[in-house]
């Protein structure tokens, strides 16, 4: 992955996680804003409610004590002072309950028994035990009260009064009904909804919330979707549950605004992840450019471009590590003028002493030849022819000798271009051992086994055959020339990927890590006869084939030479 494109994706992804944080923060911070509104907004439902029961109930109270203190219930009190007719005052709480609009009305003598009834006339003389306990009705609120009914049972809001009847009290207790009218006449708020779960008659399956808070009564509040639920246990007198009161706060507008705020966030990203993405796109172009083009000039650096440098566009660290960079290859420039001035120096000075090396053998026993043939000429005449033709033979075979060095001197000068063609290397191996079969098997020559370790088909390569041939010849002889006391020379083909490798091995005495580092110099040799040219030409044949040669030696254990050529 490039410089740039991990800038690129740092940035984009700094840019998407920021845009998510906020997102998910303003999100949070708004969630947890409406819910403390919204349970704000419930509390206050729930004691709106609350103070409204506590309204009706005393609205109840008030009209109740309107009826004890109405002319009839108070003549009705003074009556039992004496005989009364308990059935003349029959129908008179239907009366009374309508004149001040309640649902139940009931006139209970001294003896607990039901002198008038307005919610169920038949009930005329039924016992009341409850209302005859010693409580002081008169300082008591209203409270729950399931009612007994003609055609079932009800819920009422019910309140007492007592009224002094002689020796004993004269009861009025009255009330409203609890139902969906009692209901839909409180207070409505948008959004809310109130229903009464009665607990004294069959119903089917209720709200969760209710059925939690039949098992245990008491206020409970739960979030259920869209909607938040307080249910209210409605108890009577002495704590039973008679009802349940559920009122449900609607959440649609924190939930509607939830939506828009994701959406809002969603379209606010992804807005946002376009243009970081430009952004970084931008940002990473115009950052990693100076970079690219400090790399590109290291690239020419490498291929050989010393007078390559980087452009200086700025002050920053990318521009000091361009001016840095152009510091680093003038003196690298400068150090290679160098070098190749002392390595021109050392060359002529190395060609010269193998020269002088060379040429210095073959001249002095020209000179003591041609010594000899004065001083035989001189001596003794009638012996000159003699010594003559010995003389001109050991002159002929020195300049011979001559003509040799100065040719390998003049065929590595000009080496010709390779004409590359395609090249079976197993061919080219088998032909080159061929040639030395004969030199192998000559009497007297050292014991040498030779072993050919081919690779069935190693493919071909481009490359010249003549100059390959004669790369290989160069390497055999050097192998045979470390085993002149015999051993084993080894001759292998391999392919690996795209590359297919010659090598030539032996067992001779090896060489020193310092003699593998200058083995391909020119005119450099370990041999106490030779131009140090063999290798120096095999290396060259390798480098304009454009392969590699490399050397693996140790002292007493042979040597390897391995040729990579490309398919």
């Amino acid at each position: 992955m490039s410089f740039r494109t991990k800038v690129f994706l740092s940035i984009t992804a700094t840019v998407v996680l920021a845009v998510w944080i906020v997102a998910a923060v303003v999100s949070t911070l708004v969630t947890q804003s409406f819910e403390r509104r919204d349970a704000q907004r419930t509390a206050g439902i729930v004691s709106q409610y609350r103070r409204e029961m506590g309204r009706r109930g005393e609205d109840v109270a008030r009209r109740v004590k309107a009826v004890a203190d109405s002319d009839i219930v108070q003549r009705l009190a003074v009556n039992f002072n004496g005989p009364v007719d308990s059935s003349q005052y029959y129908s008179q709480a239907l009366a009374l309950a309508q004149e001040q609009s309640l649902d139940f009305l009931e006139l209970v003598g001294p003896d607990a028994g039901i002198i008038s009834s307005a919610e169920w006339q038949a009930r005329f003389g039924y016992k009341e035990d409850w209302i005859a306990q010693p409580t002081d009705w008169n300082a008591q609120m209203a409270f729950l009260k399931k009612e007994d009914l003609a055609d079932g049972s009800a819920l009422g809001l019910i309140a007492v009064r007592s009224v002094k009847a002689g020796d004993g009290t004269l009861f009025v207790a009255g009330g409203r009904r609890l139902d969906k009218e009692f209901l839909d006449s409180l207070p409505v708020t948008d959004g809310v909804r109130v229903q009464l779960y009665r607990n004294f008659e069959p119903l089917a399956p209720a709200d969760a919330l209710v059925e939690e808070v039949r098992r245990q009564p008491r206020e409970q509040t739960r979030v259920s979707g869209a909607v938040t639920e307080t249910a209210i246990p409605l108890q009577g007198r002495e704590g039973q549950l008679l009802a349940i009161l559920l009122i449900e706060n609607s959440r649609a507008e924190l939930l509607s605004l939830r939506q828009y705020i994701q959406t809002t966030a969603g379209a606010v990203g992804v807005a946002g992840v376009l243009l970081g993405l430009m952004l970084s796109f931008w940002t990473a172009s115009r950052v990693t450019r100076p970079l690219r083009d400090l790399a590109s000039s290291v690239r020419e650096v490498a291929a050989g471009n010393w007078d390559t440098r980087a452009s200086v566009s700025s002050s920053d660290e990318v521009g000091q590590l361009a001016r840095d960079f152009n510091g680093m290859t003038e003196q690298l420039r400068e150090q290679r003028d160098r070098m190749i001035q002392a390595e021109r120096v050392a060359a002529w000075r190395e060609l010269a002493r193998r020269l002088a090396h060379e040429l210095k053998n073959p001249l002095f026993p020209l000179q003591i030849t041609i010594e000899n043939l004065q001083r035989s000429r001189d001596a003794a005449p009638e012996q000159f022819d003699e010594v003559f033709r010995e003389s001109t033979s050991t002159l002929l075979a020195e300049l011979g000798h001559l003509k040799t060095i100065i040719g390998r001197f003049s065929d590595f000068a000009k080496m010709p271009a390779p004409q590359l063609e395609p090249v079976d290397v197993n061919q080219v191996a088998r032909e080159v051992m061929q040639l030395f079969e004969a030199q192998l098997r000559a009497p007297g020559q050292p014991a040498i086994e030779i072993k050919l370790q081919m690779e069935a088909y190693p493919g071909e390569v481009r490359a010249d055959p003549d100059q390959l041939r004669r790369a290989l010849r160069n390497l055999v002889l050097n192998a045979l020339d470390a085993m002149p006391q015999g051993g084993t020379l080894t001759v292998r083909t391999s392919r690996h990927d795209n590359k297919v490798a010659l090598e030539v091995s032996d067992t001779g005495q090896g060489l020193t890590p310092e003699e593998c580092d200058r083995l391909f110099t020119p005119y450099y040799t370990t041999k106490l006869h030779g131009t140090g040219l063999g290798l120096a030409i095999v290396q060259s044949v390798v480098s304009d084939h454009k392969g590699t040669i490399t050397v693996q030696s140790e002292p007493g254990k042979g040597t390897t030479f391995r040729i990579e050529l490309t398919t």
